[in-house]
């Protein structure tokens, strides 16, 4: 529970306003991760149900990523080509997919978990479904900055841009002229 309110402190401590979509698919991931999977055994029960989950978080990274790396520019569109912010922000999302794997590996190997249940099989599965999703996040952010804002989930980019325009200051002043 503690888990699905940790974007709302995380929003408030450092002044960022969340859209309700972005808080709703977290805490839609950390219930279907932890209550659906781990206490009512989804994992096990359902083939795909960790394939579902890594492909959503891997979009979820894409679109953290992007919308991160698009702040530190500031919001200017013409700072970086779009598909370069797309790329570093495929970049990131693979990278967090990659360093839970480790996560998992260690955990297995240290404690003697069965996070990766299948070993290899399932490392390598997990690792594929990351980079089909962080290509899906990253490709919406492309879509944001290329102004086709209505296709895959480029509207909810535009939406947290717009309810953070103060990280984003540059694309307003940009936008005007």
């Amino acid at each position: 529970m503690g888990l699905s309110i940790a974007p709302v402190f995380l929003a408030s401590r450092y002044s960022i306003s969340v859209p309700v979509p972005f808080l709703l698919a977290a805490t839609l991931f950390i219930g279907g991760s932890i209550i659906m999977g781990e206490a009512f055994g989804f994992y096990e029960r359902v083939w795909w149900w960790d394939l579902a989950l890594h492909g959503s978080s891997a979009i979820g990274f894409g679109l953290i990523g992007f919308l991160f790396i698009f702040m530190l520019f500031e919001g200017d569109r013409f700072a970086a080509p779009p598909v370069a912010i797309a790329f570093l922000s495929f970049c990131l999302a693979v990278t967090v997919g990659s360093i839970w794997e480790i996560f998992e590996y260690a955990m297995d190997s240290i404690f003697g978990l069965n996070m990766q249940k299948s070993g290899l099989d399932d490392t390598m599965g997990d690792l594929i479904v990351n980079g089909l999703g962080a290509i899906i996040g990253a490709v919406s952010g492309y879509f944001y900055l290329s102004g086709r804002e209505k296709r895959l989930f480029a509207p909810f980019i535009g939406q947290f841009v717009d309810a953070n325009r103060r990280l984003y200051r540059r694309t307003k002043e940009k936008l005007r002229r």
